[in-house]
C-alpha cells in the first residue's frame, strides 16, 4: 500500500493512505537513502509503500518513493551528518520576530540559502507586528526591503490578532507548505489562526506511540480543508548549511548570482579577486551589507549561529 509520512518520533510514522486512513508504520532493519547520509532515512512528506504486519494494526515502510526536494541541516550532535527536516515541498515559510525572540539576519540568510539550494521557493512570515513600537516598524521596513528586493515576499501578521491571516491563508491553497522558524516565534499560534480546529499544543505528547516527541527536528503535517497541508517543525535553535561546496555558494544568493558572469575570473570566490562584479556591486550599495557578511560567515564554516 502507497502512504504520505505525517508524523514521526523517530522509529515510528504516521502514514496517510490515499483512502484517508492512518497507519502506525516502523522501518524493518536498516532503511537507507542512496546518495544521502542522513541521521533520520525517512522523513514528513515522503512517499512511501508499506505493508501491514501479521495480526496488527500496524505496517512496515517497505520502499521510499523518489523525492522532488527537501529541505535538510546539521545534525546539531553529528555534525558531519545532516537532518532532513521534510520532503516534497512546494513552499517554505520562514516566520520571523524581530523580538521575543529576535531573529537574525544570519538565521534568515541561511534558510534562504538552503530553500534557494534545494530548489525550494521561500517566503518571509512576520509576525507579532502588534507588539511593533514605532521604532520596531522602521526595523520591520528595513528587514522587508532587504529581502523583497531580491525577490522574497514578506508578509506582516499578527496570529494573535488575525491580523492578514487571510493573505497567508491564501498562500496555502493546494500547495505543501513548510512552516519554519527558531522557538517561541509564534508557529503554532499561526496555524491555530489558520486551522481553528486543530487547537495544535507544543511539546504534546503523542497519542499513538505513548512517546513525547524527540527534541530533534521531525515535523508534523496537517491537511488543509481547502486543499494542500501545512508541515509545522519543531522550533530550530540554529540551522547549519550542508552539503553546499563553497565554489557553489554564490548561486544561491539571487542577487550574486545575476552579477557573477559579469566577475572577470569565471571561478572568482567574490572576496578580494579583481574584478569583481559583486565586490563592485557591493561597493555601491546594490548588495545588501549583512546579506554578504552571512556569505562570508557561510563560506567560511561560521553557519550555525542564532
Amino acid at each position: 500500500m502507497q502512504g504520505l509520512i505525517i508524523k514521526s518520533t523517530g522509529s515510528w510514522y504516521s502514514v496517510l493512505s490515499n483512502d484517508g486512513h492512518r497507519t502506525d508504520c516502523r522501518i524493518k532493519g536498516i532503511f537507507r537513502t542512496k546518495g544521502i547520509t542522513t541521521t533520520n532515512p525517512l522523513a514528513v512528506g515522503d512517499v512511501v509503500d508499506f505493508e501491514m504486519e501479521p495480526d496488527q494494526e500496524t505496517g512496515v515502510i517497505v520502499t521510499l518513493h523518489p523525492r522532488k526536494n527537501y529541505i535538510i541541516r546539521k545534525s546539531i550532535n553529528l555534525s558531519k551528518q545532516g537532518q532532513i527536516i521534510a520532503a516534497n515541498l512546494d513552499q517554505a515559510l520562514l516566520v520571523v520576530t524581530l523580538a521575543s525572540p529576535r531573529t537574525s539576519l544570519g538565521f534568515i540568510d541561511r534558510f534562504l540559502v538552503t530553500a534557494e539550494a534545494y530548489s525550494i521557493p521561500a517566503k518571509l512570515v512576520f509576525n507579532k507586528v502588534d507588539l511593533f513600537s514605532d521604532e520596531g516598524l522602521e526595523v520591520l521596513a528595513d528587514y522587508k526591503s532587504i529581502y523583497e528586493n531580491i525577490g522574497y515576499p514578506c508578509y506582516e501578521v499578527s496570529a494573535l490578532e488575525g491580523t492578514n491571516i487571510s493573505q497567508v491563508k491564501a498562500l496555502l491553497k493546494d500547495k505543501v507548505t513548510l512552516f519554519s522558524g527558531h522557538s517561541g516565534v509564534g508557529k503554532s499560534s499561526l496555524i491555530n489562526a489558520l486551522l481553528p480546529d486543530l487547537d495544535l499544543r507544543t511539546n504534546q505528547v503523542s497519542d499513538w506511540s505513548d512517546k513525547g516527541m524527540h527534541t530533534t527536528t521531525f515535523a508534523e503535517m496537517f491537511e488543509l480543508p481547502e486543499g494542500g497541508f501545512i508541515i509545522d517543525t519543531p522550533g530550530i535553535r540554529e540551522l547549519g548549511v550542508i552539503d553546499i561546496e563553497k565554489q557553489e555558494l554564490s548561486h544561491f544568493f539571487p542577487e550574486m548570482r545575476d552579477r557573477m558572469h559579469q566577475c572577470r575570473f569565471h571561478n572568482c570566490r567574490h572576496i578580494n579577486e579583481p574584478g569583481c562584479a559583486v565586490l563592485k556591486a557591493l561597493e555601491n550599495g546594490e548588495i545588501e551589507l549583512s546579506r554578504y557578511e552571512s556569505y562570508l560567515s557561510i563560506y567560511n564554516g561560521n553557519d550555525t549561529r542564532a
